[in-house]
């Protein structure tokens, strides 16, 4: 059966806060050293941080709740980006996780289609993601979605300054495949 892929309410801030920090660690935990992991998800998936974000009126956060349990979650942040997105309207896709055990059946590809609708909802016509370039797994979904690569920027995990890949992609006239 499919996960219930739906907006997050304040309840769910424990548990997409442990979600995020598992996911991370899961994603990254080999490629950082455990100082700046534990740095980086001390400050980016804490509660209060999760609880923060999904009131926030700049960003829309979906959960995909596998009867009670969450398993994936994407949040779009409605500010300023980079140069290099130079399509109209843009948003960005700030984070997009599944967990591991729900790679390969399908739920990425669901969740990115909610995400493109509530991208265009919000008014969107650009959706834009900064993705670590030395994640290709990730690279290769996000070109599967349409995306394309227009440039880079740093990313700070813990104290270690990394390259992510800028990529964007139109909304008007795409669906999610």
């Amino acid at each position: 059966m499919t996960p219930t892929i739906r907006r997050a309410r304040a309840a769910d801030a424990a548990a997409l806060a442990e979600l995020g920090a598992r996911t991370f660690r899961d994603t990254f935990g080999a490629d950082n050293t455990p100082e700046d992991l534990a740095m980086h998800l001390e400050s980016a998936y804490g509660v209060t941080q999760q609880a923060r974000e999904i009131a926030d009126a700049a960003m829309q956060t979906l959960v995909a709740d596998d009867h009670g349990m969450l398993v994936a979650f994407a949040q779009l942040h409605r500010g300023a980006a980079p140069a290099s997105v130079t399509g109209p309207a843009p948003i960005e896709l700030m984070r997009f996780y599944v967990a591991k055990d729900w790679h390969g059946r399908g739920l990425a590809r669901q969740l990115m289609s909610q995400v493109v609708d509530a991208a265009r909802e919000a008014g969107a016509e650009t959706l834009w993601l900064g993705v670590w370039e030395r994640n290709p797994r990730a690279i290769a979904f996000y070109r599967k979605m349409g995306f394309v690569d227009v440039g880079s920027h740093v990313f700070v995990v813990g104290t270690d300054p990394q390259t992510d890949r800028i990529m964007s992609r139109p909304l008007a006239g795409m669906g999610a495949d």
